[in-house]
């Protein structure tokens, strides 16, 4: 058996030592021997700390795999066999941008969904389908894994103008979901199967099986009578309406509660804002602590105050995917991936949010067929959102970032959607010059 090299770009990230844990945890059918840990300039010192503790936890493991930390990303990416992406383009200080100025216009300012996703798109496409370049010539029949958000648009753009075929988009809300059904159930997560449809941060769990006999009804009732956590730690717990849930019959994520609790949402986020800070304040204050924690040399783990930070699951998933492809599993996964017709009424060509079988030649969406009709308007009215971004991201058009911004859900009027889109386009001038050709 061959020993396999991993990639990861954005290696810095406090989110690494989960995917390390991950890469030992599964040593025996994933024979990975090189883990490259890519980073910019300006992450260098967070890299070296992450480096030392994955080098700390391989030797506690007694595996032969060796760690590499970098900032030249194409002598990381030769050969590759499968490359995952971890980057936030500006930092957290771009993320806090992205939630302060539409907080200032009382929009709800996140950092995927409403004027904050458009911006984190907008900033992230053009680097990601540079890597993608990369790719092509370096490593051109490696995966690319990508978790960086808006793990949907991002997807749409390396699936449409992306100089690779081999991309896969991923995301922990629907392992987080089934997570959670299983503890609401008090059985093992291997006896749960969750249908999951929809886009990154706006899939619905249709139908879930326990033991293969559908209990899609008794896990709602879970969940209105308050015995299921169907929240994340970036998001706030706020009741579900009951008689709403009974009467969509399917089973939102946490961030359908930006649409379908908007205003409770933003209040909550303007009273944060004024006391804790945003969330990317709150985040920063937790790295800040995480990275202390990962420079004591006698850590040799993944230290649970990880969990904090949001993103439960996330590089287990990733790991997870990586091992059912390179294995050939042909087990379920929920991934973003190309519709090919799977969910009625959204394009073809486009990215959605699905469960998928998984092979050695990648996902292959299980057919759901149409969405319920409850769910249909705000589908497609947030993948319209997402074409026109991604088409915005690529040609650097004024007009098409407008026009995104004003049609999302989350912004109330074209006014104010210009008033936005202009100051947040001279915030991030650093990061757009396709704005500034």
């Amino acid at each position: 058996m061959m020993g396999l090299k991993i990639v990861t770009i954005g290696g810095g990230s406090s989110y690494t030592p989960e995917l390390i844990e991950g890469f030992i945890k599964r040593y025996d059918t994933l024979p990975v021997t090189e883990i490259w840990l890519v980073d910019i300039e300006e992450g260098r010192e967070k890299l070296n700390i992450i480096c030392e503790l994955a080098n700390r936890m391989i030797k506690k493991s007694g595996l032969p795999i060796s760690v590499y930390g970098t900032l030249d990303r194409t002598t990381a990416l030769k050969d590759a066999d499968f490359v995952t992406t971890q980057i936030r383009v500006g930092g957290l200080e771009a993320r806090i941008i992205d939630e302060k100025i539409p907080l200032k216009y009382k929009v709800i300012g996140q950092e995927t969904n409403g004027p904050g996703g458009l911006f984190k798109a907008l900033r992230t496409i053009p680097v990601i389908l540079g890597i993608a370049t990369e790719m092509e010539k370096l490593c051109p029949n490696a995966w690319l894994i990508n978790f960086t958000n808006p793990a949907g648009m991002v997807t749409e753009a390396v699936l449409k103008y992306g100089k690779i075929k081999k991309v896969v988009g991923l995301c922990n809300v629907p392992i987080h979901m089934e997570m959670n059904i299983a503890k609401a159930l008090e059985v093992e997560p291997n006896r749960i199967r969750v249908d999951f449809a929809g886009l990154n941060h706006m899939v619905y769990g249709l139908n879930v099986y326990l033991d293969g006999v559908r209990v899609t009804e008794k896990v709602i009732d879970t969940i209105l009578n308050g015995d299921a956590y169907m929240s994340m730690k970036n998001i706030i717990d706020l009741d579900w309406e009951k008689d709403f849930i009974k009467a969509l019959g399917v089973i939102p994520c946490p961030y359908h509660r930006y649409y379908y609790k908007a205003d409770e949402m933003l209040n909550n986020e303007l009273s944060e804002a004024e006391t804790l800070g945003t969330r990317g304040e709150v985040v920063k204050q937790i790295e800040k602590e995480l990275f202390e924690l990962y420079k004591d040399q006698n850590l040799d783990i993944k230290p649970p105050q990880l969990e904090k930070r949001g993103g439960a699951y996330y590089s287990d998933a990733a790991c997870r995917l990586i091992e059912s492809i390179y294995n050939d599993r042909k087990d379920i996964q929920v991934v973003n991936t190309r519709n090919n017709g799977a969910i009625s009424g959204i394009p073809r060509d486009s990215a959605v949010e699905i469960s998928c079988v998984i092979t050695k030649e990648g996902p292959v969406p299980c057919t759901l067929g149409e969405l319920p009709i409850a769910t249909q308007g705000l589908i497609m009215q947030i993948k319209a959102f997402e074409i026109i971004s991604v088409e915005a991201a690529i040609t650097g058009d004024y007009h098409k970032a407008l026009l995104a911004m004003t049609i999302n859900p989350l912004v109330p009027s074209d006014t104010l959607a210009k008033k936005i889109l202009d100051e947040m386009l001279e915030a991030h001038k650093k990061y757009l010059p396709i704005f500034y050709k």
